[in-house]
C-alpha cells in the first residue's frame, strides 16, 4: 500500500462518522411528520425532536477537544461511535416523545465527530492533500444525508404495497421507526474500523512520545517528509498549560484575536443561513410547495443527489481554486437561491374548492370554500379554526396541495441551489479552515469552543423552524435565511485569508504574525 493510500485509507474510516452523522441528521426529515401526529406534539415539541441531537453536540462540542487533547483522538472517536450505535436503537424503540428526545440527544452527543474527524485527518495528511482529504469527511456526511433520504421515500413507498412481507413487518404503523433502525448497521461499522487506526502523530508529539509518532509518520508519509514533518511539529511544540483556565486565556489571547474572529464568523454563517432547517425539514418544505407527500419525499431525494455532486466539485476545487473563493461563490449563491423562494412562497395563493374539499372528505371545511387567501398563514389559520390542529397535521399536506397556486419549479430550483451553494463552500470548507488555522497544542480546545457556537445556532436554527413556518410564513423565513447569506459575504470576503498549500505550522506562524 502506498503511502498516500495508507493516509486515504485511516481518513475513509474515520470520515465514515461523516456518513453515520449525516444518515442521523437528515433521516428525522421523514420522522418527524410521523411521530408528530402519534404523539401529538406542538410546534416547539416537532423543533425539539428535530433539534435535540445538536442541543446534546453542544455539550459534547465544548469538551470533546480538550478531553481528545487529554487522552487522544482515537479514544474520544470510538465513545462517539459507541452514542452513535447507542442512540439508533433507543431512538428505534422508543414509545413516547421523551424517550424519543433522550435517546436523540445521547446521538447529538456523537456529532462532536464533526470536530474531531477534520482535526485527526489534518493531523495525518500530507499538506498538499490535506483540503482534499479533509473534504472526504463533508462528502460522506452528504452521502449519508442523500442515503437517509433514499431510504425514507424507498420505505415511503413501500408502506403502500399491499404485499404479504410488507403486510407482516407492520410498516404502516411503525414507519418512522424503520426509518431510525436502519442508522444501526452503519453505526455499528463505524465502531468496529476505528479499532483499527492509529493514533494522530501530532497528539503523540505533545505528549512526548515522539517514537511512537515517528513510526506512523514513516508509515504514512516515508522516512524523508517524516523528518520534515516532525522537525516542524517539534519546533511548534510548546509547553503544555497548567489547565484549562489558562489554555482559555492564550485562547483569547492578543496573538489569537484574528484565529478566533474567523472561526468564529465562518461557525456562524455556516448555520445561520439554514441550511439545517433545508436539511432536516425537506420533505416537509417541499410539501409547503403543494407537491404532496411522495412527491415530498421524491424531491428530497434531489437534494441529496445535488449534495453529492456538488461536494465532489468542492473536493476537486479546494486545494486549487483555495477556500475563500468557493466561501464567496457559494455565500452568493445561498442568497440567490433563497431569494428565488421567497419570490415562489411570496407570490403563493390559496384557495379550496369543492373538489377538494371532498376528497379530503371534512365537511366543515366547505365554511371557507372557494375563499382565496394570499398568504399561508392566512390559510391555515382558516383552516385550523375550522377543524383544529391537530386534524390540520394529519391533512397538512393534502390540504395544501389541493389549495395552493404556485409555481413549485421556483422553490425546487431555489432549494437545490441552496443545497449546490452550500455543498461547494460553507459545507467543506469552514471544517477544513477549523483544522488549519488553530495552533497545535490549543487546537483541541479551539476547535470545542467554535464548535459549541456552530452547534448552538444549529440548535436554534432547528427548534424555531416550526414556530417560523407557523408565525412568520414560508416566505419570510426564506427571506431571512438570504439576508443573512449577504451578510455572510461582505464580513468573510473583507476578514478571511487564504490557507491553501500551507503546512499547519506555516499557518500558525502567518496568522499568529
Amino acid at each position: 500500500m502506498s503511502k498516500l493510500s495508507s493516509s486515504l485509507y485511516i481518513a475513509l474510516i474515520v470520515s465514515f462518522g461523516g456518513f453515520v452523522f449525516g444518515f442521523d441528521a437528515s433521516v428525522i426529515s421523514g420522522v418527524v411528520s410521523f411521530v408528530s401526529v402519534e404523539f401529538n406534539l406542538t410546534d416547539w415539541q416537532q423543533g425539539f425532536v428535530v433539534s435535540s441531537p445538536t442541543l446534546g453536540a453542544v455539550i459534547a462540542s465544548s469538551i470533546a477537544g480538550t478531553v481528545s487533547d487529554k487522552v487522544g483522538r482515537k479514544k474520544v472517536l470510538l465513545v462517539i461511535a459507541f452514542l452513535y450505535l447507542a442512540s439508533a436503537i433507543f431512538s428505534t424503540f422508543a414509545t413516547s416523545y421523551e424517550m424519543l428526545v433522550t435517546a436523540r440527544f445521547l446521538g447529538g452527543m456523537a456529532f462532536a465527530s464533526l470536530i474531531l474527524a477534520p482535526v485527526y485527518i489534518a493531523e495525518i495528511s500530507p499538506a498538499k492533500q490535506r483540503g482534499r482529504m479533509i473534504s472526504i469527511n463533508q462528502f460522506n456526511i452528504v452521502i449519508g444525508l442523500s442515503a437517509a433520504y433514499f431510504t425514507n421515500y424507498y420505505l415511503i413507498n413501500l408502506m403502500q404495497s399491499d404485499a404479504a412481507w410488507v403486510v407482516s413487518l407492520n410498516l404502516q404503523e411503525n414507519i418512522w421507526r424503520w426509518m431510525l433502525g436502519l442508522e444501526i448497521l452503519p453505526a455499528l461499522l463505524f465502531f468496529v474500523g476505528l479499532m483499527f487506526i492509529p493514533e494522530s502523530p501530532r497528539y503523540l508529539v505533545m505528549k512526548g512520545r515522539e517514537q511512537e509518532a515517528k513510526a506512523i509518520l514513516t508509515r504514512l508519509h516515508g522516512v524523508k517528509l517524516m523528518e520534515k514533518e516532525l522537525a516542524q511539529i517539534e519546533q511548534t511544540k510548546q509547553v503544555k498549560t497548567p489547565n484549562l483556565l489558562a489554555s482559555f486565556k492564550e485562547l483569547f489571547s492578543k496573538k489569537m484575536r484574528l484565529v478566533m474572529a474567523i472561526g468564529v464568523t465562518v461557525a456562524v454563517f455556516q448555520q445561520i443561513t439554514g441550511v439545517n432547517a433545508i436539511y432536516f425539514y425537506a420533505p416537509s418544505i417541499f410539501e409547503q410547495s403543494g407537491v404532496g407527500t411522495n412527491a415530498a419525499f421524491a424531491q428530497a431525494v434531489w437534494v441529496g443527489l445535488t449534495n453529492v455532486v456538488f461536494t465532489i466539485i468542492a473536493m476537486l476545487l479546494i486545494d486549487k481554486v483555495g477556500r475563500k473563493p468557493l466561501l464567496n461563490i457559494g455565500l452568493i449563491g445561498i442568497a440567490l437561491s433563497m431569494m428565488l423562494c421567497f419570490i415562489g412562497f411570496n407570490n403563493a395563493t390559496y384557495k379550496l374548492n369543492s373538489d377538494a374539499i371532498q376528497t379530503i372528505n371534512i365537511e366543515q371545511l366547505k365554511s371557507i370554500e372557494n375563499i382565496e387567501f394570499d398568504d399561508d398563514l392566512e390559510f391555515k389559520q382558516a383552516v385550523i379554526d375550522v377543524i383544529g390542529k391537530q386534524e390540520f397535521k394529519k391533512h397538512e399536506a393534502q390540504l395544501i396541495q389541493s389549495s395552493i397556486n404556485i409555481e413549485p419549479a421556483f422553490v425546487l430550483l431555489g432549494i437545490l441551489g441552496f443545497v449546490a451553494s452550500f455543498a461547494v463552500s460553507l459545507g467543506p470548507v469552514m471544517w477544513v479552515l477549523l483544522a488549519e488555522i488553530f495552533p497545535n497544542h490549543l487546537r483541541g480546545i479551539a476547535i470545542s469552543f467554535v464548535g459549541v457556537i456552530n452547534s448552538a445556532i444549529s440548535f436554534s436554527i432547528q427548534l424555531i423552524f416550526p414556530w417560523q413556518l407557523s408565525n412568520l410564513g414560508t416566505a419570510m423565513t426564506f427571506l431571512l435565511y438570504g439576508l443573512f447569506a449577504i451578510a455572510g459575504f461582505i464580513v468573510i470576503s473583507w476578514l478571511l485569508p487564504e490557507t491553501k498549500g500551507k503546512t499547519l505550522e506555516q499557518i500558525e506562524q502567518d496568522l499568529a504574525s
